[in-house]
């Protein structure tokens, strides 16, 4: 088996409101839908909580898609301060830019917390690392082709 691509990624949030506004009018994403799902629809057999009650938006990136979910029943807990991206587990979202240094002035314009001043990882592959609004943390990565795999 050969998969095509990577379709989507999933993320628990706290407020998907709040998550909404930071992806969308920060960072340019693009919501595409939001929905309920209760527990009369199969999201709860799906996510393997029976009888679950959720928000849930879809924001497009490109061709891909950040899909937030708000478990509104049962309610979600926060990760731990102490979680490391050396944690086994989902440890980030990275997202393509063109130019990590200017996104980062903007960005912190803005208010987004960095985990680090943008560095360049090998030549011409700039990396810096941020935190989402329930401290999920997220990549901004540029290749000098503007490629994933460069």
């Amino acid at each position: 088996m050969k998969l095509a691509r990577l379709e989507h990624m999933a993320l628990s949030v706290a407020d998907i409101q709040r998550s909404i506004q930071f992806y969308c009018d920060v960072l340019g994403l693009e919501l595409i839908r939001e929905m309920e799902c209760g527990p009369d629809t199969p999201l709860g057999q799906v996510v393997g909580l029976p009888g679950c009650r959720a928000r849930i938006a879809h924001l497009m990136c490109g061709d891909t898609m950040l899909e937030l979910f708000e478990y509104i029943e049962p309610r979600g807990e926060a990760v731990g301060p102490d979680r490391r991206q050396a944690d086994h587990g989902f440890i980030h979202i990275g997202f393509q830019s063109s130019n990590v240094p200017g996104d980062f002035v903007e960005l912190r314009r803005r208010g987004v917390r960095f985990v680090h001043d943008p560095i360049e990882f090998r030549p011409g592959v700039w990396i810096a690392y941020f935190y989402g609004p329930d401290c999920e943390v997220c990549e901004l990565r540029q290749t000098p082709s503007g490629k994933t795999n460069a």
